[in-house]
């Protein structure tokens, strides 16, 4: 391997992040490039000024609601650009626009991000008008000119989606995909020699929170696109498969779990487990290579032998076994099948390269139970009107900031009430610790950025080389908007330097400026979020662990179904694994804001990691029971207590659940349990119902210590 290791700049650069940046670079800059090369830039200015809004609601999803949220923003910034521009003159009609606005567009968070979006799209038009005075005759063309710039976004975006419709599935797919690697690279280092188990946990929960991420953004693109999931043969329908495929093989990445304190303790001196680490790391290389293959949408075949790989892993366990202690390497050997189904599932998902290969029957899940549907009555708006709702807080929170910006900027002379409000639009958060983390990074990047702008203008006077660069500024800026908002301000501000610069403004004056406006609405922004109606993580962490308890209580059910017989329809059995896997997702990313709320917020972190780390535990080996059962790998035969141990189980987690909700019964209806076989009862699997039975146990004792 090279010292420099490119892989990351060719994930970036075939990446969904980086085909954005591009065209949402090229759709607002051409508008201006062209009409100003006519003689005509203001006017290019002012349709580039309405493709910047409505680029806001161009975030991943189904092409349909993209479409939607782009037409609706740009009938949403040409009503504002009207309304703005007749009321301009009247300073008092301005604030209370401002209040009214800032409110009640924030207020559409209650119907999802992306109407959220929408709502920000017509704040920003009318924030970025509040500074430039109009004449009566010119208010209406300049709206005409703004919704212009909308459609002509939208329609480069649609246009683009019709000439490669499969691209953006393609993309989001690999990044699951590689994230799953990432997540199995991290499972690896529980069998490294000296590895720190408790450290190992905390950075598989932070990824499991993107894996989810991940996997609800492919869900939403391919679940909700018919033109996919309706195709029999090609492209969309092996994207489908080869998706469900990948949730497979992360569920059986995850049941892999094991006591490793004791694996340790027993064979690190072997050496046998870094050799099992290292034959994960080659899984998790190959599962990375397909990733990048499918996301940058090239042929792909087989680079290693995995198989032959394990084979040398069996040679390696078999020498241990110890003919005085038979059973010794039970848990290696059970290891080791792990890992051959992790390699067959993988070969499953290598499919999807091989076009003439036949579509699977028998696959069919009815795949809209998987995804949300997003529905727009009234009743949903009135139901967050209450200071009990996340939204309506922050919607006062904004209208609050945005007031107190907008006075601050009419008081002090010189400042443009624009660029304050803006940043305090843009720096404002519903949960504190995402705005405190925005603030640092809007100050950090707007410092960089201005030097690096400043210097920029210093030293290059030739105006070709200051557009190319300011091309390239933007592309990196708007491509890192979903990765890293350090790296998007650190760059913005520079492009933005520069096109000041071509508008005849003095660019020490507009760093200045830029800086003081930048901290202002920071910390105009950072008191309302730390003030005003503040809802801390640890006041919510109750919801978060509610909903795990109810997923495992229905993953146990199902379970508990399975083993007696009963059939248990597949998509019942992924739905319920789903809402296990997503219901944690959203308690680790709880937990990881609660990590960055001030030390006095936080409530009992150390608790809360553990529930964290048993919920995981308890899901892996109820995932594992579970899909040997429906797989026919496993034929039951329990013993007299373990059907007792899975039901004890069941009540250990739901009188932690009423602990958390006490409207929930006190204890479970006593179903009868059916009689068990007189043959022989399997062993191992009495043996993983009690330690489930622990872990529940377990987990009610630290959901008593956290109510505390």
């Amino acid at each position: 391997m090279s010292a420099f290791d490119t892989r990351p700049l060719r994930y970036f650069f075939s990446s969904q992040e980086f085909s954005d940046g591009v065209r949402i670079t090229l759709s607002i800059l051409l508008p201006g490039l062209l009409l100003g090369w006519r003689g005509d830039l203001t006017t290019g200015l002012t349709v580039s000024l309405g493709a910047v809004c409505v680029s806001l609601t161009d975030i991943p999803g189904p092409p349909a609601h993209k479409r939607n949220g782009m037409l609706a923003a740009t009938a949403l910034t040409g009503l504002m650009a009207l309304i703005t521009g007749l009321i301009l003159p009247y300073a008092w009609l301005l604030g209370l626009m401002v209040v009214a606005v800032s409110f009640a567009f924030t207020m559409l968070l209650a119907y999802g991000n992306r109407a959220g979006a929408v709502g920000t799209a017509g704040l920003l038009i009318m924030i970025l008008m509040l500074d430039r005075p109009l004449a009566l005759a010119e208010v209406l063309p300049h709206a005409g000119l703004v919704v212009m710039g909308g459609l002509w976004y939208a329609g480069i975006a649609g246009l683009l989606n019709q000439i490669r419709p499969y691209r953006v599935a393609q993309q989001a797919l690999g990044d699951a995909i590689r994230s799953v690697a990432d997540f199995l690279r991290l499972k690896a280092e529980f069998y490294r020699t000296g590895t720190n188990l408790e450290a190992d946990y905390r950075r598989l929960m932070t990824q499991q929170v993107t894996v989810s991420e991940k996997q609800d953004a492919v869900r939403e693109i391919l679940f909700k696109t018919r033109q996919l999931i309706k195709e029999s043969t090609g492209t969309g329908r092996r994207l489908v498969l080869t998706f469900v495929d990948l949730v497979d093989l992360y569920e059986q990445i995850t049941i892999t779990y094991y006591d490793y304190a004791d694996l340790h303790r027993r064979f690190e001196p072997t050496g046998v487990l870094d050799a099992i680490a290292t034959e994960i790391e080659q899984l998790a290389a190959e599962l990375e290579s397909i990733g990048f293959a499918i996301q940058a949408n090239h042929g792909y075949t087989a680079r290693r032998d995995l198989l032959a790989g394990l084979d040398r892993l069996k040679s390696q366990v078999d020498a241990l076994e110890d003919s005085a202690r038979p059973g010794h390497t039970l848990m290696l050997k059970k290891i080791l099948v792990n890992l051959r189904n992790l390699v067959l599932r993988l070969q499953d998902i290598l499919a999807y390269f091989d076009a003439n290969a036949p579509v699977a029957s028998g696959r069919e899940l009815e795949f809209g139970r998987f995804v949300a549907h997003q529905s727009f009555d009234l009743k949903q708006l009135r139901d967050h009107l209450t200071l009990h709702s996340g939204i309506f807080r922050h919607s006062v929170r904004m209208l609050v900031a945005c007031l107190i910006g907008f006075l601050i900027t009419k008081v002090l002379p010189g400042h443009h009430s624009y660029w304050v409000l803006m940043t305090i639009t843009y720096m404002l958060k519903p949960a504190f610790s995402l705005t405190k983390q925005r603030n640092v990074q809007r100050v950090l990047g707007t410092l960089a950025g201005g030097v690096l702008g400043a210097a920029i203008l210093w030293l290059i006077p030739d105006r070709t080389a200051l557009i190319v660069l300011m091309v390239v500024f933007m592309v990196v800026s708007y491509s890192f908007v979903r990765i890293n908002y350090l790296v998007t301000v650190t760059f913005m501000t520079p492009f933005i330097l520069i096109l000041f610069s071509f508008l005849g403004l003095g660019y020490v004056q507009v760093v200045e400026e830029r800086v003081f406006d930048t901290v202002l609405g920071c910390l105009i922004a950072f008191s309302a979020g730390y003030l005003l109606f503040p809802r801390w993580e640890s006041d919510q962490l109750q919801d978060y662990l509610k909903a795990v308890l109810r997923a495992n209580l229905q993953y146990l059910r199902t379970l508990q179904e399975a083993l007696i017989g009963s059939p248990v329809a597949l998509v019942d059995y992924k739905l319920a694994r789903k809402e296990v896997y997503v219901s944690s997702a959203n308690l680790g990313a709880a937990f990881q804001r609660m990590m960055s709320e001030p030390r006095g917020k936080q409530h009992r972190p150390t608790e809360v990691h553990e529930f964290v780390v048993l919920n995981h535990i308890l899901s892996s080996n109820v995932a594992s029971i579970t899909t040997s059962l429906l797989n026919g790998e496993t034929r039951p035969t329990l013993a007299a207590g373990s059907l007792k141990s899975l039901r004890h189980a069941q009540q250990s987690l739901h009188r932690s659940l009423h602990r958390l909700d006490p409207q929930e019964p006190e204890s479970l209806p006593a179903d009868p349990l059916p009689a068990t076989a007189t043959t022989a009862p399997d062993v191992q699997l009495g043996e993983q119902l009690e330690f489930i039975q622990k872990v529940s146990s377990d987990i009610n004792k630290v959901t008593e210590t956290v109510l505390k």
